[in-house]
């Protein structure tokens, strides 16, 4: 079921009603609801998926409390964390992996012939994503960051909370879990804030992202026949179209939460504002990022004193981060790209310092804030390659394309619509002026009621006039 789709449309409602005014007398039921409306909205796709997300939550509840049961005897607690890593890592290798590794293997040693040994494995929809979650509870729970749940129902309901479990974002049971263990009383500042962020996560998708989609398909599904610079205008177009696709999702699925009295973590921190490349992975896919950090890169990192160890260990971190994206060396490439451009700055005595947001205490940025946000622009561009086309030698051609004589023509466009491209500027300018706020489209800056209601209206006129006609599948839905 897709947020952008007449099934949830209708769906959203129903579950909102039946949450507040049926099940709100009694906080398991509320829970137990939660979980069956969680479990129909994933099941749309394949009820098979159910069989999958339910043996991975029992896996990890389990865990958590065996692993409290045991603290005293730390060998044991720390085999049991083990296993359920292992156990979930190897139903996602099994799922999303398989092919992949068995296709590599029979074409290094057995000359690309896989007769017999590749399988038809459906790839559940956010597989990595609810897997990283569940992860995150057993691995805190034996860092002792959190108690263990006894209750079955809240832990289920943690796992599978509908809006963010096909494409995040990731949570932590730190966060969400202590949510599903106390009362929820309905917040309408709260409600119609997530009100505001569903409608520009939805224009972020459907107008710009499905519209852009056209133009980018267009070109890259017949690449070698076009010029260098509608290659490289296709490129960029599908760096923004990435963002608004994802940050979309995670805007439709943090304002669907706050309606059910839920906060979910900041997934993007306006990125496209980023003036180099630690501060863009900052704040790009921030829970992402964050859950590499904390449960792969640290550990790594313990004791490590030479910034030659910790290059490697960020080289690992995101070798793998690609990996977790794809299952292709397109995917690992791309991971090996990001790393190349980020581990010098380790070595320089200015990293990492673009803290705070771009342009503080100024409406404008300045041409150098201007300069370098337009190169992260480009950086992140040239690594959208990796991630858009299939095989590493369409890559290597795209590439050979880009970079040839025919960067300096005109590019193709006949094929872009002048309107969604006034979108795009909105949605920058939009973003640009809420840069310092929690979500973007807060409105703050209207004052009257009856502009507001405009401004509503009018997104809500453009999302149905600029629709184009079948919507794309969320991208990071095959993640």
């Amino acid at each position: 079921m897709l947020f952008n789709s007449i099934e949830y449309a209708f769906f959203l409602p129903i579950v909102f009603v039946l949450y507040w005014f049926v099940f709100n007398r009694n906080l398991k039921c509320q829970n137990l609801f939660v979980v069956a409306a969680s479990y129909l909205f994933y099941g749309w796709w394949d009820w098979r998926f159910l069989v999958l997300i339910a043996f991975t939550t029992l896996c990890s509840y389990y865990s958590g409390l065996l692993i409290e049961k045991y603290r005293s005897k730390g060998n044991v607690a720390k085999r049991v964390n083990a296993g359920n890593i292992i156990v979930n890592l190897l139903v996602l290798g099994v799922f999303k992996y398989y092919n992949f590794f068995v296709s590599s293997f029979a074409a290094v040693f057995l000359h690309g012939n896989t007769d017999g040994l590749l399988t038809k494995i459906i790839l559940p929809v956010g597989i990595s994503f609810y897997t990283f979650q569940a992860l995150s509870y057993s691995i805190d729970v034996y860092r002792n960051k959190l108690k263990p749940t006894s209750d079955i129902v809240q832990f289920f309901a943690f796992v599978s909370f509908f809006p963010q479990l096909v494409a995040g974002p990731i949570e932590r049971a730190t966060n969400l879990l202590p949510q599903f263990a106390k009362p929820r009383t309905f917040d309408y500042r709260m409600a119609t804030d997530g009100m505001r962020q569903i409608l520009w996560g939805l224009f972020k998708k459907i107008v710009i992202a499905d519209n852009l989609a056209l133009y980018v398909n267009a070109v890259t599904s017949n690449w070698d026949a076009h010029r260098g610079s509608t290659l490289l205008l296709s490129a960029i177009f599908f760096a923004i179209q990435l963002y608004c696709d994802f940050s979309g999702y995670s805007d439709v699925a943090i304002g669907t939460a706050k309606l059910f009295g839920i906060r979910l973590m900041r997934n993007f921190d306006v990125p496209q504002f980023s003036r180099d490349v630690a501060e863009f992975w900052r704040r790009w896919h921030i829970s992402l990022n964050s859950w590499f950090g904390d449960y792969v890169l640290k550990p790594l990192n313990k004791g490590c004193r030479s910034k030659f160890r910790l290059a490697l260990n960020i080289l690992l971190v995101f070798l793998l981060s690609g990996l977790w994206h794809g299952a292709s060396w397109t995917f690992v490439c791309w991971g090996l790209f990001i790393a190349v451009l980020y581990i010098p700055l380790i070595f320089l005595p200015s990293r990492f310092r673009h803290k705070g947001i771009v342009a503080e205490g100024r409406k404008l940025p300045s041409l150098v804030d201007l300069a370098q946000m337009v190169k992260v622009l480009m950086y992140l561009s040239t690594a959208c390659i990796f991630f858009r086309m299939p095989t590493i030698g369409s890559v290597f051609g795209y590439f050979g394309g880009l970079f040839s004589g025919s960067l300096f023509t005109l590019p193709w466009v006949k094929a872009v619509d002048p309107i969604v491209l006034v979108m795009v500027c909105v949605m920058f300018f939009v973003e640009w002026i809420d840069r310092f706020d929690d979500y973007t489209f807060t409105l703050k800056q209207v004052k009257w009621g009856w502009l507001r209601y405009a401004v509503y209206m009018s997104l809500i006129i453009t999302i149905v006039v600029l629709a184009p006609g079948e919507g794309d599948q969320y991208i990071y839905f095959q993640f």
